[in-house]
């Protein structure tokens, strides 16, 4: 016993003897598989486009040279303190932080430069939110600096902040690790979550 179709596929009216489509749903019927045939094509296109951007990061990523590095985590780590001490005022004149000029008026200063200790570039006890006139044209203000540290950080803080002069060879994973430390915590300190 064959089976016979009675309906047409498309338009679902009633079939004459021997036909399968009737001649007008030919046409819609192909473009609409055309159409899906596309619309597919499409999308595997998409996600192979994907794919070829995730390798290309991946790759970027993997040639980084220290210095790049560095330089990515240094920026990550420095607009988290700009972000968690912008309520907060200067650490050396206790003047209100305004982000109101171009660019900001404020930077992440480090009490222990970061030209004279490397290692502790990237530790939050060494940087706080300091105006641009303190910390460039200021020369750092070191003395209004230590004053302003030890009220918020504690003299014992401070003094083992100077006494730590260890010497640290910062790697490519740690300088990665740090870098997407310091975005996600940039991310969570914005949203307002802990």
């Amino acid at each position: 016993m064959t089976f016979r179709r009675t309906r047409c596929p498309h338009c679902k009216a009633k079939l004459d003897p021997g036909q399968r489509i009737h001649q007008e749903c030919i046409a819609p019927w192909a473009d609409a598989q055309q159409a899906k045939k596309e619309r597919a094509e499409a999308k595997a296109a998409r996600m192979a486009a994907r794919v070829e951007r995730a390798e290309t990061r991946r790759r970027k990523e993997a040639i980084k040279t220290l210095a790049v590095l560095k330089a990515e985590a240094q920026q990550a780590f420095n607009a988290y303190i700009r972000a968690r001490d912008a309520d907060k005022p200067c650490i050396c004149c206790g003047l209100p932080l305004s982000a109101g000029d171009v660019g900001g008026s404020y930077d992440c200063g480090h009490y222990r430069s970061v030209g004279s200790a490397q290692h502790l570039r990237y530790d939050e006890r060494n940087a706080h939110g300091q105006r641009k006139q303190c910390n460039r044209w200021g020369a750092g203000r070191a003395v209004d600096y230590r004053l302003g540290l030890i009220a918020r950080i504690g003299l014992a803080a401070v003094e083992a902040l100077e006494a730590d002069n260890r010497v640290h060879h910062w790697t490519h994973d740690e300088l990665r690790e740090i870098r997407d430390t310091y975005r996600q915590k940039l991310k969570q300190l914005t949203k307002g979550t802990p």
